[in-house]
């Protein structure tokens, strides 16, 4: 038999721990691609702070900024968008709402359908959409003169409150409020939230206002802010419809007060983004800890005996 001689330190194998122990590696790369990231999107910003605010021969002015509430043409303007944006917003939801809910009820085969529809402006250029909006408005008055229509076709062209702009707003808007909406019915069972309202008696209009929306306040917020950002930013429609909302008022204030119509869209782009901060924030508040704190209450509540009451 052979003899046992002993394993020298350096023979002994490593356990399994440290064989398995990952190498830290210098992660410079993420470095590298948040400050190329900042770049891209900071230096157009600061470049146009720097324009309206930096006049050769005089210096540093923040008259660009002092006379945007005085210029001609402004709080019509604004007004006007933010007027459409509520209203696109109201239809975009009383239409995509519903609409989800009972997709979420019906047959499964049916949520592709709806998302392709809601998925087509996408697909289909705004310069096109325009353009079949302008040749119906065109077409509509010589044939229907003599019908109640012709008024309703001068009514959606009414300057003071264009409702074809909040139509074709809706229109652009679907996209982003079928995802958003989409993301948090995904969060929710919906079936289960309604076969329990059902069979306390409730409507079915009484379970979408006061169960189904209450779950969704995230994603109400987040595709109102999508509306609002898309409505204040659009400039192709309604300048090719010939009317005059913010974006359109910006592009033409340019000619002669280009200084201003760069203060105003940074303004506005900041304001947007302030906007959509404060929503991602209010999405991660006390509400991602509620059901942490219920599970943990629950788990520590005692469990009753029979008979040891």
């Amino acid at each position: 038999m052979a003899a046992l001689t002993p394993l020298s330190p350096a023979a002994v194998p490593a356990p399994a721990e440290a064989a398995r122990r990952p190498r830290r590696r210098p992660r410079y790369w993420r470095g590298a691609v948040l400050t190329v990231a900042g770049l891209y999107f900071l230096t157009p910003l600061i470049s146009s702070f720097v324009f309206t605010v930096h006049v050769p021969g005089q210096g540093l002015t923040f008259a660009a900024y002092s006379g945007i509430l005085s210029a001609d043409g402004f709080t019509e303007s604004l007004f006007l968008s933010l007027s459409l944006a509520a209203a696109t917003i109201a239809l975009a939801l009383l239409l995509v709402v519903p609409a989800l809910v009972a997709v979420r009820l019906g047959p499964p085969r049916l949520r592709a359908v709806v998302e392709i529809v809601c998925m087509l402006p996408l697909v289909v250029p705004p310069i096109a959409l325009v353009t079949g909006i302008a040749t119906v408005l065109r077409w509509g008055p010589d044939h229907f003169s003599r019908t109640p229509l012709y008024q309703t076709f001068l009514a959606v062209q009414n300057e003071s409150f264009p409702v074809v702009l909040v139509l074709a707003y809706t229109v652009l808007a679907l996209p982003f409020v079928h995802r958003s909406l989409d993301a948090g019915l995904r969060a929710v069972d919906v079936p289960t939230l309604v076969e329990a309202a059902r069979n306390c008696g409730a409507g079915r209009l009484y379970v979408i206002l006061r169960v189904i929306l209450p779950n969704l306040r995230s994603s109400l917020a987040g595709a109102s802010f999508l509306t609002l950002a898309l409505v204040l930013g659009e400039y192709t429609v309604a300048s090719l419809l010939g009317f005059r909302p913010f974006a359109v008022w910006i592009v033409s204030v340019s000619g002669a007060e280009a200084r201003m119509s760069v203060a105003v869209s940074l303004l506005s782009l900041l304001i947007t983004w302030a906007l959509l901060l404060v929503l991602s924030r209010a999405g991660t508040g006390p509400s991602a800890a509620t059901p942490a704190t219920g599970a943990t209450t629950a788990s520590a509540a005692p469990t009753p005996v029979p008979g040891k009451e």
